[in-house]
């Protein structure tokens, strides 16, 4: 029987290891699928593109950039929740910048991956967590992704970027960001999303992968030497990386319409989308 080919796309982070694990045993052959694994350094903004140019079939994704680029008609489904805890937002400034508190950011230029994206989305939610006037006090200047914030962040390109803190962390340990504060996701970070004509046309190839990668994530945190693997290979501090762990939960379950509508409430509100949809117009129970 032929191997089914799947192209799936994620962000170059710690997050992500358990795909990479998997991938490496070549866990999906036995399943008759061919699981192949495309590195966004751009984000939830590039995948959200790659999924409507069928660039790729599948994406661990930010739980608030995928539901923004369904609700404008993108043609995709959220089949499950990967990471259940939130995501831990670091507000960073360049080192030399003279901004100390996140109070002083008010009116400055948000450096952003692309719009649409989870940096793009979450300085509206720190916004409205300061109190700030978000027709007069956000600008944005895009950067492309964390790359272009190293290079551009201390040249006055953009004033302060959000970004995963403990990604960061090694930049600000280098001297290039200073990080002021954080600002939590109030809702699960990580989804997996699906094209929707992958659905139709192999929805037991899904089932399968989600079934292999929940087996991984259910025991990730205990592999041995775990901490340790995920330091040598992203470049982390150990206790960073333990810190992180206690932090960060997988999930294998589907996301809840309690979480869809507290996302589509605040995307609303925001005015970040122009209207609400039904649940099942944006969660697959496959």
């Amino acid at each position: 029987m032929p191997l089914i080919d799947l192209k799936i796309g994620g962000v170059p982070e710690h997050f992500n290891l358990p795909w990479y694990l998997t991938l490496k045993d070549k866990a999906y052959h036995p399943h008759n699928v061919n699981l192949r694994w495309r590195d966004y350094f751009g984000g939830t903004g590039a995948m959200c593109k790659a999924l409507r140019d069928r660039e790729i079939d599948m994406a661990v994704i930010l739980t608030e950039g995928i539901i923004r680029d369904i609700v404008f008609d993108s043609p995709t489904k959220i089949v499950q929740v990967f990471v259940a805890s939130p995501l831990q937002w670091g507000i960073h400034v360049a080192a030399n910048s003279t901004y100390t508190k996140t109070e002083d950011l008010k009116g400055t230029m948000a450096a952003i991956s692309r719009y649409g994206s989870g940096s793009h989305l979450m300085a509206y939610v720190n916004a409205q967590n300061n109190n700030w006037d978000l027709s007069k006090d956000l600008n944005f200047e895009v950067i492309k992704d964390l790359q272009g914030a190293i290079d551009g962040l201390p040249y006055g390109k953009g004033d302060y970027f959000m970004w995963e803190k403990f990604t960061t962390k090694p930049y600000v340990d280098q001297g290039i960001f200073r990080r002021l504060d954080v600002c939590p996701t109030p809702w699960p970070c990580f989804v997996i999303a699906v094209h929707d004509e992958v659905l139709k046309s192999n929805p037991q190839a899904v089932k399968d992968v989600l079934a292999v990668i929940n087996k991984t994530t259910s025991g990730f945190k205990a592999i041995p030497s775990i901490d340790r693997m995920i330091a040598n290979r992203y470049g982390q501090q150990l206790e960073d990386v333990q810190q992180w762990l206690s932090l960060t939960e997988w999930s294998q379950n589907i996301l809840s319409e309690d979480h869809v509508e507290r996302v589509q409430k605040q995307l609303f509100d925001l005015n970040i989308i122009p209207k609400t949809l039904k649940y099942k117009e944006l969660v697959s129970m496959l």
